[in-house]
Order: C-alpha cells, then sequence, then structure tokens
C-alpha cells in the first residue's frame, strides 16, 4: 500500500532531486532478418525495427506527461550484428550500421545498440569483419553504439581480440578526431557481457532473450545523496539501510514504467536496471554520494570500501521492489557524466589506477575516461586485458570505454556535451605494455570456471 508521504517524498525526488528514468530500451531480435544477401537482409532489419518501435518515444512521452516522470532517453537494443550479417555475402558491415542509424533516426531513438561481437573464445568470419568495419561504422553514422565482449569467467581472455580492440580504439579516434574522437564514447569493450543491459554504449539484445522486450534502466544520485546527508553522524550500517530504502523507491518507480511501457506497446516487460547512473548535473553524481559518506574527495583512501558498500546496498534495496532485476544493477562511475568524478579527476585524487580499484565492486568499469591521443594501442589494449582480468576472476561485469583523443594531451580537457558532460585528459603509464599485449593468445579461466 503506497501512502500519502511516500507520493510526497515520490515527487520531492523528482523536482527537486533529479529522480529519473534513464532509459526505456526496446530490445529486438534480429535473428529472423538474417540473408545470404547484405541488401535484403538490412531491408528486413529496417522493416522489422522501424515496425516494432514506431511507437516508442511518443509511449515513453505519453507516460512521462501522465505520471510526471522525466524519461529521459529511449532506445533500442539488437541483436549482434556480427550474428545476423555473418550468414550474408557482405565484407564490410557499414552498411548494417547505416541501415540502424536510419532506422534510429526514423523511429526517433536516440541510440541504438547492437553493432556488436562476443569473442571471448575465438573469432567467426562476422566477427572479423565486425570488428574491422567499426571505425568507419562509428564514424559515418551518429545514433549507433559498438561492442565487443573479449572475455568471460568461462572462457577466460582472448588477447588476440584484446590487441585487436585496442587498435579498433585507437583508429575510431582517429577518423572521428574532427569531433574529439567522439567515435570512441559509443564503443565499449566487455568482459562478462550482459545480454539485458539497457544503458548504452554497451546494449544489446542477447539470443537468449525474447523476440521483443521492453527493459528499463533508473536512476537516482541525487536522491540517495540527499537521504544521505538526512543521516550525517550515523554509522555505516545505518548509512546502508538508508541506501537500501531509498533504492528500492527508485525501483518502484522504473517497475511503474517499464510495466506500463510493456502494456501500451503491446511488448513483454524484461527488467529493471536499478543501477545509479549520474549524469554531469550539479548533485546528481556518484561521487558525491561517495564524499556524503565521509570521504572530502572521491579517490581518496576509503573510496574503494563506500563504493562497495554502495554498490550493495543498491542492489539488496532494489530487488525488493521488481521481480526482474537485471542488466548490469548497481552503481556507474563514468567520469565525464559525473561532476563529481570530473572534479576529482580534475584535482588529482581521483587516478586511472583508483578508478581500476574501484571497478572491482562496482557495476561496470573504466567508463568515459579521456587519455592523451598519442597513447598507444598496446597501452589501450593493456588497460583492456587488466580489466577483462578483473570481471573474470570476479565473476562480474567489466568494461573499458577510453577515449584517446586526438591532439590533446594532459592537462586539457573535451567537451562531448550533453548527458556525456566533459572530461580532463588523464595520464597514463609511460612504460610499454607493447611485449606483452603481442603475445597473443589466451589467459586461461580461472578454476572456478569449472563450477557445474
Amino acid at each position: 500500500m503506497i501512502n500519502t508521504r511516500e507520493i510526497v517524498e515520490t515527487i520531492k525526488m523528482i523536482s527537486d532531486e533529479h529522480l529519473d528514468v534513464r532509459t526505456i530500451t526496446m530490445g529486438i531480435s534480429l535473428l529472423d532478418c538474417i540473408d545470404s544477401h547484405a541488401e535484403k537482409a538490412c531491408e528486413k532489419i529496417y522493416e522489422k525495427i522501424t515496425r516494432l518501435a514506431k511507437d516508442l518515444v511518443k509511449t515513453g512521452e505519453d507516460i512521462s506527461r501522465q505520471y510526471g516522470i522525466p524519461i529521459i532517453n529511449k532506445r533500442i537494443s539488437v541483436t549482434p550484428i556480427s550474428i545476423i550479417a555473418g550468414a550474408s555475402d557482405a565484407d564490410n558491415y557499414v552498411m548494417f550500421a547505416k541501415t540502424l542509424d536510419r532506422a534510429a533516426k526514423d523511429t526517433g531513438v536516440n541510440f541504438i545498440g547492437g553493432f556488436s561481437a562476443l569473442v571471448q573464445k575465438g573469432f567467426t568470419k562476422g566477427d572479423r569483419i565486425l570488428i574491422e568495419s567499426i571505425p568507419e561504422a562509428l564514424a559515418q553514422t551518429e545514433r549507433v553504439c559498438s561492442s565487443v565482449c573479449v572475455a568471460t569467467t568461462k572462457a577466460g581472455i582472448n588477447m588476440n581480440a584484446v590487441k585487436l580492440m585496442g587498435e579498433t580504439i585507437k583508429k575510431t579516434a582517429e577518423l572521428t578526431a574532427d569531433n574529439d574522437s567522439f567515435g570512441c564514447a559509443k564503443l565499449v569493450v566487455f568482459s562478462n557481457a550482459v545480454e539485458d543491459n539497457p544503458f548504452m554504449a554497451g546494449a544489446f539484445h542477447g539470443v537468449g532473450e525474447g523476440d521483443c522486450v521492453i527493459n528499463v534502466g533508473v536512476s537516482g544520485p541525487c536522491v540517495v545523496k540527499s537521504a544521505l546527508e538526512k543521516a550525517t553522524g550515523k554509522d555505516l550500517g545505518t548509512v546502508a539501510e538508508t541506501i537500501k530504502k531509498t533504492a528500492f523507491k527508485i525501483t518502484r518507480m522504473g517497475q511503474l514504467v517499464a510495466q506500463e511501457a510493456s502494456k501500451r506497446l503491446g511488448v513483454p516487460f524484461g527488467i529493471v536496471d536499478l543501477s545509479l547512473a549520474p549524469t554531469p548535473e550539479v548533485g546528481d553524481s556518484v561521487a558525491y554520494i561517495l564524499e556524503a559518506m565521509g570521504l572530502e574527495k572521491c579517490g581518496t583512501h576509503g573510496t574503494t570500501a563506500a563504493l562497495a558498500l554502495l554498490n550493495d546496498a543498491v542492489k539488496k534495496g532494489g530487488v525488493m521492489a521488481s521481480s526482474y532485476v537485471g542488466g548490469l544493477s548497481g552503481a556507474f562511475i563514468p567520469v565525464s557524466e559525473d561532476a563529481g568524478m570530473i572534479a576529482a579527476a580534475e584535482c588529482g585524487t581521483l587516478t586511472l589506477d583508483k578508478l581500476e580499484a574501484m571497478t572491482c565492486v562496482c557495476s561496470v568499469g573504466l567508463d568515459m575516461i579521456a587519455v592523451p591521443g598519442d597513447t598507444p594501442a598496446e597501452t589501450i589494449s593493456a588497460i583492456i586485458a587488466d580489466e577483462s582480468a578483473i570481471g573474470m576472476i570476479n565473476q562480474k561485469t567489466t568494461a573499458v570505454r577510453i577515449i584517446p583523443v586526438i591532439g590533446k594531451t594532459v592537462g586539457e580537457s573535451v567537451e562531448f556535451g550533453g548527458l556525456l558532460g566533459y572530461a580532463p585528459i588523464m595520464p597514463v603509464h609511460k612504460e610499454s605494455s607493447a611485449e606483452f599485449i603481442h603475445r597473443g593468445g589466451r589467459i586461461p579461466a580461472p578454476i572456478h570456471s569449472l563450477k557445474n
């Protein structure tokens, strides 16, 4: 039973504390669009996406108006294109990316994810073509997002793929250099990628999913921070309880939106991803939550412990509010999208090494990090390898979204705009990892991969 006090609390969260539904994402299977002729496959893809998602944006806007709940993004995720295009006669998949981009524009969504490949154990022909097509595809499209999974706990780390992705990121940066290497902001490298993630740029619709589903991602860092400010001086057990109760309320709102969107669109409800997703808005920051627990600046000693508490409490509170919690669910730490993270990075308290330590206990990984444009591809690959190892060993999803900004170096910053914010250029280690990366092969899966 929802009482009047809870309704008033929710209204305050929306009006004063930046509470919103970050995204309604429609996942669409393209398996029935497979065709040996690439042009025909693209026709099928465009037809299916535009048919199923034609009312997605309008539905989100109608729900937002009716309930007074801000719904920031409407998005689409599709079956990894390497699977769909791999059956075709195409030797370059840029045409598939352009088809996705056209469908995204015509349906009005912000982004479409799924220009993706899963290569944790090896490559198919389609996987290789897709990865080789990524730089050109992201340079020639506006709304297409790409992801590649290079490692899992069960398979280990495909170091050949890690090497290739370092080179791919570097080439993407170069092809989009006139736009501050923005193409890299739409490219994620995963360990243990999940099939129902509604957040970009890593969203894709897994082959284990239904034909079409609705997944919702909620957000509310400012709400959590405000709740913690009322618990000043309390012990950390009380802090955890406060976060749990707040996460419950946030997720309840997401559940309402998900069910309503599902009903109106006639599409099954998939999951609610209860991740705390920050924005560059002042106050809407995961870093500020950590500082509200008693840290002078995010990145100082104690930050990893505070983030572990936050991530766990968010999950515990959220799972009580929805029957179907999925996606990534926890706390995001994208540097450029979080005002507190930006400030901590600018003053030097938050470093790349500290961020890596924090990813051991949070939802994703090294996210929206700008580095000097002359960073070698092998160094980028080594960063991916480190993050993949954390995901593999800890049986969790980790990711790298790193942007070598061509023409910029440490001490400068880059402006991406909108929810992507801006980022200081962060230093990387000067010592080379090239010999390690060029060894190639596979890092074997850890022994707990044999838990069947």
